[in-house]
């Protein structure tokens, strides 16, 4: 590695690892929001935590934005993940708009995606074998929507699902819902109604992952043993 490429790939992984911090940190921000909040409006430590969020993962796009030589190619490959960086509750909240619950929830979801990236990004860093980095994605993913799911139906369903008694019930759905095998909790929102579907949606497009891993990964060994 040149002298001069040194700094700069250092400045990459330090922005990686904060990325990581900083979606983390929001996961469980909004978790907090919706488990503890009044259910009707986010708090101002919310919003400034995600506002914060936000201004990290914009630094970096435009940081490695300026450090390609491919700039244009650059910013039109990765124009979603600017996108998802842009604080937009924050914004909505600076003009004096007044959005409903619903809608402010699915505007607070979007940096939770771009931190997903950012958690992918280190997967990419600790697993160097092909197969095992898309079992380690497949797991992430599938791990982290399904709370994110039971999440945003608890939020949803509270207080009008009798079916549901908690969290707990509401994590309990997520994951019978992505192994496909259902919960005897049935939405009634439309939100809920709609993560219903895209959950065992979600398992059924990742579950030919799981079983390529497990024959990429044992067959072989169990050839050696039979030789």
């Amino acid at each position: 590695m040149s002298p001069t490429l040194a700094p700069r790939t250092d400045q990459l992984r330090t922005l990686n690892i904060l990325k990581v911090i900083a979606g983390i940190l929001l996961l469980v921000s909004l978790s907090w929001e919706i488990l503890a909040g009044d259910g009707r409006h986010f708090s101002a430590s919310f919003l400034w935590i995600q506002f914060a969020v936000c201004l990290l993962f914009l630094i970096d796009f435009f940081v490695r934005w300026s450090t390609t030589d491919r700039r244009r190619g650059f910013f039109l490959r990765n124009l979603p993940i600017l996108l998802l960086s842009i604080p937009y509750l924050n914004i909505v909240g600076w003009s004096g708009v007044e959005l409903s619950r619903e809608w402010a929830m699915f505007i607070g979801l979007m940096p939770v995606l771009r931190a997903f990236l950012a958690l992918y990004v280190i997967v990419r860093w600790l697993v160097t074998d092909r197969v095992r980095k898309l079992f380690a994605a497949y797991l992430l993913t599938v791990t982290l929507f399904t709370y994110l799911s039971a999440l945003v139906f608890f939020d949803y369903e509270t207080g009008v699902n009798p079916r549901l008694e908690g969290f707990g019930n509401a994590f309990w759905w997520a994951w019978m819902g992505v192994t496909t095998v259902g919960a005897a909790i049935f939405p009634v929102t439309t939100v809920g109604k709609v993560f219903s579907v895209l959950l065992p949606a979600l398992g059924m497009l990742f579950f030919p992952i799981f079983t390529t891993y497990i024959l990429q990964e044992y067959a072989p060994k169990k050839r050696r043993s039979d030789d």
